[in-house]
């Protein structure tokens, strides 16, 4: 008698079933290090935040870019570590700010020597660090582990998860809003239930698709910028990751009938926006599938009543266990993506 087995899952999609437990962890251990991070922070608020990292890690710094500003005021900006390592700059004037680094690996030359520059230019370093052991770890004031444990898939998914969850505690912690300390006590359970949300019928219709746009605005920015990465990553799949706000400066041009989109949208004051730019997609012709209500857009399943905060989080997560589905659809290993390795070493 023949008894058909189901196929093991990819690392990947291993990885990103452990991120509620992992978030559960980090809330966990991490509790007394954001009290005293928020009190310090309220006590002498910097001027202004600036993050530096890579990959996965930026986009995460993006989502927590969002939630700084919107509920604090403070402004954000993204260094680009080639400003110390390439460049050589050591004049940075980083005086009364808060430096937030954020990496899996801890290892990379150019984060060290950003973070080394940010020191001397006299910001506060906070790193949120998964590698407790990194050499990046050592040169932070205050060190947040992600605590998401080993993470093995090249594609990053729990990392980029807790990461997240690492900026919504500290903004939570910052402001004192019960509200965003609410969300993050309910992200690990949200994390199981986005888990079980299907968006393989959508990503399946990109088997045969060169090209498609993921667009998203304001805390969902983060989210379509990582899953274009995690598209060109495990299924060697051209996408674009937009704000929606930006994609009609320009790429708009590009769409045809057919194009395929997804749109990521959360019910703040960007989602109707969002729903203004997916309709004119659906006129243009674009196939698209979307987080929001939209006429003519496919509808992608999301977890009903969930704080805002935790929206791009959530579908992120649902869509981690989608993608390696296409990936092998279209004959490739998620797990191991073509020329690239767990720990890339920039200069």
């Amino acid at each position: 008698m023949h008894t058909e087995t189901t196929p093991p899952l990819p690392a990947l999609a291993r990885e990103a079933a452990q991120a509620s437990d992992a978030a559960r962890r980090q809330l966990e251990r991490c509790r007394d290090t954001f009290a005293y991070l928020g009190a310090r922070l309220r006590r002498t608020p910097p001027r202004f935040v600036v993050t530096c990292a890579r990959g996965s890690s930026d986009h995460a710094a993006v989502y927590g870019k969002y939630l700084i500003e919107t509920t604090l005021g403070r402004a954000v900006a993204s260094l680009g570590p080639s400003v110390a390592s390439v460049y050589n700059t050591r004049s940075l004037d980083l005086r009364d700010s808060l430096f937030i680094t954020v990496s899996q690996s801890g290892q990379s030359p150019d984060l060290l020597r950003m973070t080394e520059a940010a020191r001397a230019g006299g910001a506060v370093v906070l790193g949120f660090i998964n590698d407790e052991s990194s050499p990046l770890s050592a040169l932070c004031d205050v060190r947040v582990p992600l605590s998401a444990g080993p993470e093995h898939s090249v594609a990053a998914t729990k990392s980029y998860l807790l990461s997240g969850l690492a900026f919504l505690q500290l903004v939570a912690h910052w402001s004192d809003a019960p509200e965003l300390h609410d969300a993050a006590l309910q992200l690990p359970d949200a994390l199981e239930a986005a888990s079980t949300l299907d968006w393989w019928p959508a990503l399946a219709s990109l088997k045969d698709a060169s090209s498609l746009y993921v667009v998203g605005r304001g805390s969902g920015l983060g989210a379509a910028l990582e899953m274009a990465l995690k598209f060109k990553e495990t299924c060697r799949l051209h996408a674009e990751g937009f704000s929606t706000a930006e994609v009609l400066h320009g790429p708009l041009g590009l769409l045809r009938p057919g194009f395929p989109v997804l749109a990521l949208g959360q019910e703040d004051n960007a989602a109707q926006g969002t729903r203004d730019v997916v309709k004119r997609m659906v006129e243009l012709g674009a196939t698209v599938h979307s987080t929001l209500d939209v006429p003519g857009a496919k509808r992608l399943p999301t977890l009903p009543g969930l704080p805002v905060a935790l929206a791009p989080l959530c579908q992120v997560q649902s869509f981690y266990f989608a993608v390696h589905q296409l990936a092998t659809a279209r004959g490739l290993d998620p797990d191991a993506p073509a020329h690239l390795r767990k720990v890339t070493e920039t200069v």
